[in-house]
């Protein structure tokens, strides 16, 4: 008996990896950030408008409707074709922050599912700032075994590259306007 319940624990937790792949995908996360040599108030002035994402290199143009209410959205037409729906869901400007999910994207333009983000201007002191954009998503594969360009890889390079991308060029607006 004592044989049969150690080859059952045994055989349990060789199983445990094989469970935990059976779930299907786990959310990931993606924080990048950037030091700007400008005061918060020049860089918040600059993204601070929803409805205006031109300091990004990759939207070509953009609509939206609502500004900065709550439940606004914007639709970003990318210079490499497709497009990307959102939503604002949190605004609030004595923080400098704002938070929006994308509801609609074709996940050839964008490997992701289920994404929201959050971006922050954050004093570091009266010249210097630090914007923080953090995001949280599945990938666009939502079953198991995805194929490489909508795995998890594939969404976290992405998104980060959307992030760095972004926040490279708003330091480099902002700084050159100084």
């Amino acid at each position: 008996m004592r044989q049969m319940i150690a080859a059952a624990a045994a055989l349990a937790v060789a199983m445990i990896p094989l469970a935990a792949d059976a779930h299907g995908p786990t959310r990931k996360k993606v924080t990048e950030s950037v030091e700007i040599n400008a005061p918060a108030d020049k860089v918040w002035a600059v993204i601070s408008n929803f409805q205006d994402m031109s300091w990004h290199p990759a939207v070509d143009k953009q609509e939206g409707k609502g500004g900065n209410a709550v439940d606004a959205t914007r639709l970003l037409t990318l210079k490499g074709g497709g497009t990307i729906e959102e939503v604002l869901v949190k605004y609030e400007p004595e923080q400098k922050s704002y938070a929006y999910r994308i509801n609609a994207v074709d996940v050839k333009v964008l490997p992701v599912t289920n994404y929201s983000s959050t971006i922050a201007v954050i004093p570091v002191d009266a010249t210097h700032t630090k914007v923080e954009w953090r995001g949280a998503f599945y990938r666009g594969y939502p079953n198991n075994d995805p194929p490489p360009e909508l795995s998890d890889e594939a969404a976290v390079a992405a998104v980060t590259a959307v992030y760095r991308g972004g926040l490279d060029a708003l330091k480099a607006k902002v700084e050159k306007g100084s």
